[in-house]
């Protein structure tokens, strides 16, 4: 039987690394491309079938940050296959990135290097804004959005005698510091990013708990640094021209630094060819990679607690509500004037 596999975000970067691994390694399942960009999911699309030829790539266009574009997209997969076994919820966004550059130079000759670059702590600010359903852009797109498409996709997810698999790509930058139980949008402060990936951390937690008798489970990636688009938006691009050769060589001492798409797509890849009974759900897969190179996933215990997880899943369950109400509303509303 062939396993049926959707990625968000799946046009470039890990997303793009993630689906040619999985195709090299099981060249029979049917793999979709989930994406914003229509435009590069065809590309992406095109350059997975120059290398296997004999896959089957489909794809969808959906927009994560987009309540609208979930439902819709959720009704076309719904009509295409009739189960999925995995869910890879991959698309983010870090939206107008500021570095602190003293910071960043004060870090740079210091012992704390190394986990400055890997969790950005202390360095890293985003510029959040509302989007068009009314949300914070960022903790719609890389939480709620997801949450969404999960609850519309349960019919296909959580089927009797069957198991299906939610892998969520996290980040070393999640920090509990960052995430306030009174502002889960992350509304008044300046890490949104790292508030909405502690977040996607505590509601794995709580999918677990509630879903696993119905034969769902979920995991938590942490991709390591790597070097991808939201990557190189955050300093100029000379910057990083000057900066590659101590990356590299900082590899040598840490294993956090995977760099590229392939690397940091290791413990997406790892979750793919294990047990789902073999997984703990408290732990984090870490991307790894040697400073000679070779790649290898680690758990790790992430920070997280049973209660927070629950009030967050109840928080989101009503936010579910209010949104679609809204929505609701809206259509209505539109109508009414159309005609």
């Amino acid at each position: 039987m062939e396993r049926i596999v959707i990625v968000t975000g799946a046009n470039s970067g890990i997303g793009l690394a993630l689906c040619d691994r999985l195709l090299t390694v099981d060249s029979h399942l049917r793999l979709c491309l989930a994406c914003r960009n229509m435009q590069r999911a065809h590309a992406a699309r095109s350059t997975l079938l120059t290398s296997h030829p004999d896959a089957r790539v489909d794809v969808v266009h959906l927009d994560v940050g987009s309540v609208q574009s979930v439902l819709t997209a959720a009704q076309e997969v719904q009509s295409r296959y009739s189960r999925i076994d995995f869910l890879y919820l991959n698309a983010g966004i870090m939206p107008n990135p500021q570095v602190d550059i003293k910071a960043l130079f004060k870090g740079l000759f210091s012992r704390n290097v190394i986990n400055m670059f890997a969790t950005a702590e202390g360095l890293l600010t985003q510029q959040d804004r509302l989007n068009s359903d009314g949300l914070q852009e960022v903790f719609a797109t890389n939480l709620f959005g997801h949450f969404l498409l999960i609850k519309e996709l349960e019919p296909l997810l959580c089927q009797p005698s069957h198991t299906s698999r939610i892998v969520w790509t996290s980040s070393s930058n999640a920090r509990r510091s960052a995430f306030s139980m009174e502002d889960i949008q992350h509304t008044h402060g300046t890490e949104p990013y790292s508030s909405s990936k502690y977040a996607s951390d505590l509601l794995s937690l709580a999918l677990n708990r509630h879903k696993n008798s119905q034969g769902l489970f979920s995991s938590v990636v942490c991709p390591g640094l790597v070097m991808t688009n939201l990557t190189y938006g955050i300093l100029p691009s000379f910057f990083w021209t000057l900066i590659m050769p101590i990356m590299f060589l900082i590899r040598i001492f840490t294993n956090t630094f995977t760099l590229t798409p392939h690397n940091g797509a290791e413990a997406l890849h790892w979750l793919f060819l294990q047990k789902s009974e073999s997984l703990d759900p408290r732990a984090k897969y870490h991307s790894l990679t040697s400073g000679l190179g070779t790649n290898y996933t680690q758990p790790r215990q992430m920070d997280v607690d049973d209660g927070m997880s629950e009030v967050l899943y109840e928080k989101l369950l009503e936010l579910e509500k209010g949104v679609r109400r809204k929505l609701t509303e809206r259509n209505a509303d539109k109508e009414t004037h159309g005609q």
